[in-house]
């Protein structure tokens, strides 16, 4: 369905340019737009792997090992069927951890993982359970120690303090996070 939106949008401003008599404009503004975006990609991708080299350090180090050690006796009392399973809590924990350091990329296997085991322990298949629940609204809500991306956008766009965004994320997103939690557990009460 989003494809036939993004499709009408398209053609409808396409149609626009060209029967207001635009169509030069239109034409080198498409051309420029897809030149400016092929040249933030390529900074994207270095600041991205900058990133990823810091968080190869993290992990070898054992730092997130560590921060992995103190969320699971958090994650145990949130989680009820899944944090008395060690598969699906340590596959929450792996996502979770990647999340906070902002590596979606690297948080994304162990996020399908985590639903797989919660699936698997899950007694109404066609259903998603209360653990599946929460583990979404965390996942989509996690606390970001360093937001990776959204730095590296500043970065590219030569922000004067691309890492000034690190205190007001991590703020908005553990408020986010406790919300989420609060919310799920009071609605697991009535669904």
């Amino acid at each position: 369905m989003i494809n036939v939106i993004w499709f009408g949008i398209l053609f409808i401003g396409i149609a626009f340019g060209v029967l207001t008599g635009d169509g030069e404009l239109l034409s080198k503004t498409i051309v420029s737009t897809t030149s400016d975006t092929v040249k933030l990609i390529i900074e994207l991708l270095g600041m991205m792997c900058l990133w990823c080299g810091v968080m190869k350090i993290a992990e070898r180090s054992g730092l997130t090992d560590k921060l992995a050690r103190l969320l699971k006796p958090i994650l145990r009392r949130i989680f009820k069927e899944a944090g008395k399973d060690d598969k699906a809590l340590g596959a929450i924990v792996m996502n979770l951890t990647a999340n906070m350091f902002g590596l979606s990329n690297a948080a994304t296997p162990f996020g399908i993982r985590a639903m797989e085991e919660m699936d698997r322990i899950n007694g109404h298949k066609d259903v998603a359970s209360n653990d599946m629940v929460l583990f979404l609204v965390l996942n989509a809500a996690c606390i970001q120690f360093v937001p990776t991306t959204v730095v590296s956008i500043r970065a590219a766009f030569n922000s004067g303090n691309p890492g000034s965004i690190i205190l007001p994320a991590l703020c908005t997103t553990t408020f986010a996070s406790i919300l989420g939690i609060i919310l799920c557990k009071f609605l697991q009460r009535y669904f």
